[in-house]
């Protein structure tokens, strides 16, 4: 996997100093830029392309916040700060994880193995593409398609913007959320029942309260809010 380029932003020395230290000790993470404002990462954000963003949130003039929604083109956003009450806003714009200051290696460690996954999911999934008519989905992986039919797709499980179509044998992944395909008309036999699950209704052998069983004794989560969808069995 090659390195991510990745910028760390954070108005205060001894916290951009921890944070590059720790990236510097991670082979897959290639620093290209360290700011202690948001306005001097946006002026470098106009003519460098960066993957990965580790942002505080309070410095003078622009939050952080306010550099990632300026910024949503970045891939990975991490934010590192000692305002935690701040992490559920932070995750409505996209970010892959929230690191409460103070903090240790490990725990660095961790969230960047949460980026390699990502990345890794990102860089093998391609746009998801239909046929025209019969049952039959293709997924481009590289250069190649894959054909997946429809009948034989168990559920679909939300990933961030990605959307894993699982079969009994295989895992497939496409560049589209799961609202997106949803709404394509081959997958009205599919019927969301979570807010990251989507499953075949033929499939369904048992309704719990709080999961279903499909074939295989194969079990998913029931969302509160979407439990009115499977009235249909009723």
């Amino acid at each position: 996997m090659k390195p991510f380029n990745c910028i760390i932003v954070d108005d205060d020395e001894m916290d951009r100093l921890v944070v590059m230290s720790y990236a510097k000790k991670i082979p897959t993470l290639n620093i290209i830029g360290v700011f202690e404002s948001a306005e001097k990462a946006l002026t470098f954000l106009e003519t460098n392309t960066v993957e990965v963003a580790f942002l505080d949130i309070e410095m003078p003039g622009a939050s952080g916040i306010e550099l990632r929604q300026k910024a949503l083109e970045i891939p990975v956003c991490v934010f590192i700060s000692s305002h935690a009450e701040s992490a559920a806003e932070t995750f409505e714009l996209q970010t892959l994880d929230f690191i409460v200051k103070p903090f240790k290696f490990p725990r660095f460690e961790q969230t960047v193995k949460r980026i390699e996954e990502f990345m890794e999911v990102r860089l093998k999934a391609s746009l998801f593409e239909s046929t025209i008519g019969g049952d039959v989905v293709y997924v481009k992986t590289g250069h190649d398609q894959i054909k997946v039919k429809l009948h034989e797709i168990l559920y679909l499980e939300a990933l961030k913007n990605y959307t894993i179509l699982v079969t009994e044998g295989k895992r497939h992944c496409v560049l589209s959320n799961l609202g997106e395909i949803l709404q394509e008309e081959k997958f009205q036999s599919f019927v969301r029942i979570h807010r990251s699950f989507a499953v075949q209704k033929q499939f369904i052998q048992k309704i719990g309260s709080q999961e279903i069983e499909l074939k295989n004794n194969v079990s998913i989560p029931v969302g509160r809010s979407f439990k009115d969808n499977l009235n249909f069995v009723i």
